[in-house]
């Protein structure tokens, strides 16, 4: 049994394409039959003129070629000029019986890969294998390096066309600057050719200002540092004097030496920091458009609060004056004039306290003569008697004394927060805190109510809070909107402790 389990032969290697070029039939077979003692199977063809030859190379693609030296119709040099003619790189071993050192040299110099004795074939198949090795090597590097060329030809054309200059970036240890690769965006954007700045490294510095040329550079040690993203804004001047605004955006990595080196893109932003600037000086137009418009609404308010109040109410205290005056004249048999007269001089007494109210509502004159404390708990107490709304003062501190554009603004922010809450929060219940917190002063206003949604926010004719924000913005200070975790809105105003009419002496007495 055993016996007849040693005889089961190995499983055959892989199959191999062999062209042979020699003349003899025997000493082919021969070179086959080492071959198959060697486990392959072999597909084959012979050949012994250049004509076969190439028809058995256009036919099909070989594995190895064995050529004799010399034979009446054909010779290895020739050969091997056929195969390299057309481009092939198959491993091409001459198998001769007489051939010289110096011709074997001769062809190995000229391309053949290995050459053999035909009295030494014993070395035949592991010549054929290393060979087939390297070929195989050699196609594995060309790939390779037909891909690292695609790749950097796919990334030249898109450096290219970039909208700006791509550059590599190395810093020596002595702080000096070597550009390992710039695209041609450079011209265009920097008035510099690639080979000017890989060549003179410091003509990029020598355009950046001073100053901004300080910040890249404290810009790259932190990144090389702590290995983040640069992403640096500065000015640059050309020869014309033409001022630019660049980014220079750029990831750092470290080379085995222990350098780092960036890659990155530096854009021209010129264009977007002039609309940035132009966006920035219409804001503040628009600010102090605000700003202007509010102390026109307050002196329009002003005047017309003082012309209802010493006009129209002086015109109702005397109305009413005369309305008592008649009811005492009038006879006590006429009980229904008397009655008249009664509800006549009743309706007097409510246009004067709306008058009143309207008034003090346009300008409370207790916010003037009493501050901002003192007209807050007013008008609390009268929204609570309007609406039936309670309003409480959690905290007041009495202490801070504001300017006057301070008060007024926080006033009206209160007194619209208010209406808010009247019109849309469903609430029961106001809590108002106004104090120091911080080194800021703090205005807030809580409710009970349904709370703010995200929508209400985004609203486009939500004129209201864009009033309240507008003027909270015209002060430096910070509004806020939000919907309280029990329920209800929360709104909170903090404006810079600079608001106080006095801060030195506010902060003593506090």
């Amino acid at each position: 049994m055993s016996s007849g389990l040693s005889t089961i032969p190995p499983p055959p290697r892989a199959q191999l394409r062999v062209l042979v070029i020699e003349d003899c039939e025997d000493d082919a077979m021969l070179m086959l039959r080492l071959f198959r003692s060697a486990k392959y199977s072999t597909r084959h063809t012979i050949v012994d003129c250049a004509e076969d030859m190439a028809a058995a190379l256009e036919r099909e693609h070989w594995d190895v070629i064995l050529a004799d030296h010399s034979m009446p119709r054909f010779n290895a040099t020739a050969a091997l000029q056929l195969m390299q003619a057309r481009g092939l790189d198959i491993p091409f071993i001459i198998v001769s019986g007489h051939i010289d050192e110096e011709t074997a040299i001769a062809a190995m110099r000229a391309g053949a890969h290995d050459y053999l004795s035909k009295d030494k074939m014993d070395r035949l198949v592991p010549a054929v294998e290393r060979e087939i090795r390297e070929a195989r090597n050699r196609a594995e590097h060309r790939v390779a390096l037909e891909a690292v060329h695609e790749s950097e030809s796919r990334f030249r054309a898109l450096a290219t066309n970039l909208p700006g200059m791509v550059f590599q970036l190395l810093i020596e240890p002595g702080g000096s600057w070597r550009f390992l690769y710039v695209s041609e965006g450079s011209t265009a954007l920097l008035n510099l050719r690639p080979f000017e700045l890989i060549g003179k490294p410091e003509r990029f510095l020598g355009l950046l200002f001073d100053a901004d040329r300080v910040s890249l550079q404290r810009s790259l040690s932190l990144s090389a540092e702590s290995g983040a993203t640069v992403n640096w804004e500065g000015r640059i001047r050309l020869r014309d004097d033409e001022m630019k605004w660049i980014n220079l955006r750029s990831s750092p990595r470290q080379l085995e030496s222990g350098l780092p080196i960036w890659e990155g893109i530096v854009s021209n932003i010129t264009q977007s920091k002039q609309v940035e600037a132009q966006l920035l000086a219409n804001r503040q137009q628009l600010a102090e458009l605000s700003s202007y418009l509010q102390v026109a609404v307050e002196e329009e308010r002003a005047r017309i609060a003082r012309d209802i109040h010493d006009e129209l109410g002086g015109i109702l205290v005397g109305l009413r004056f005369e309305v008592a005056l008649l009811s005492a004249k009038l006879p006590p048999e006429r009980p229904d004039l008397l009655e008249r007269m009664r509800r006549m001089e009743s309706m007097c007494a409510d246009a004067i306290a709306t008058v009143s109210r309207v008034a003090s509502e346009l300008r409370p004159g207790i916010l003037k003569e009493f501050g901002l404390q003192a007209a807050l708990e007013s008008h609390a107490e009268d929204f609570s008697a309007r609406t039936g709304i309670a309003c409480h003062m959690r905290c007041v501190d009495y202490d801070v004394e504001l300017t006057e554009a301070a008060s007024i603004a926080l006033f009206r922010i209160f007194q619209e927060a208010l209406n808010n809450t009247f019109k849309h929060a469903a609430a029961s219940q106001v809590e108002v805190r106004f104090c120091r917190e911080n080194n800021e002063l703090l205005l807030e206003i809580a409710d009970d109510g349904r709370g703010v949604a995200e929508t209400d926010l985004s609203k486009p004719r939500s004129f209201g809070l864009r009033g309240m924000r507008e003027r909270v913005a015209s002060l430096g200070g910070r509004f806020h909107v939000e919907r309280r975790a029990k329920g209800g809105t929360r709104i909170s105003v903090h404006l810079p402790d600079e608001m106080s009419a006095d801060t030195t002496g506010a902060q003593g007495s506090a």
